[in-house]
């Protein structure tokens, strides 16, 4: 039974570092792109925002879980790791986005949030997933 609690609240801390990890990653995507994501995303409808928002929490997840598997049972170590992987994995998709923008044309960030179905979000969308995988791939 002691195992059982300690189980759960391993879980429940790493479920809260990956839910606070993401809610950073839905304010970064919303401040890099213009208007309110909320808005777009369940008011507007909006696929591009809701695709672009998807795969950068998708991105954040992946890198959790590899930070959680790496922790071999060392709890402390991987609630630590979960946190500052996760960091730096959404300082780097910013980075990889402001990036992508400059060689880019136009704004990017207005053409993902475009009502029509735009190709760039579909790039940038994969910029956020191999992010994260290659993040994962460096703690494994």
């Amino acid at each position: 039974m002691q195992n059982l609690v300690t189980d759960l609240l391993a879980t429940l801390a790493f479920g809260a570092v990956g839910v606070v990890l993401m809610g950073v990653g839905y304010a970064l995507v919303d401040l890099t792109t213009p208007g309110k994501l909320h808005e777009l995303i369940w008011n507007e409808r909006n696929r591009n925002a809701a695709l672009l928002l998807a795969s950068n929490l998708l991105g954040v997840g992946t890198i959790v879980v590899a930070a959680i598997v790496a922790s071999d049972d060392d709890f402390a170590l991987g609630l630590v790791g979960a946190a500052a992987y996760g960091i730096v994995g959404l300082v780097i998709m910013a980075a990889a986005f402001l990036l992508l923008d400059a060689v880019t044309p136009g704004r990017l960030g207005e053409l993902l949030v475009d009502p029509e179905p735009h190709p760039a979000v579909w790039v940038s969308a994969v910029v956020h997933l191999a992010t994260g995988a290659i993040i994962a791939a460096a703690i494994l």
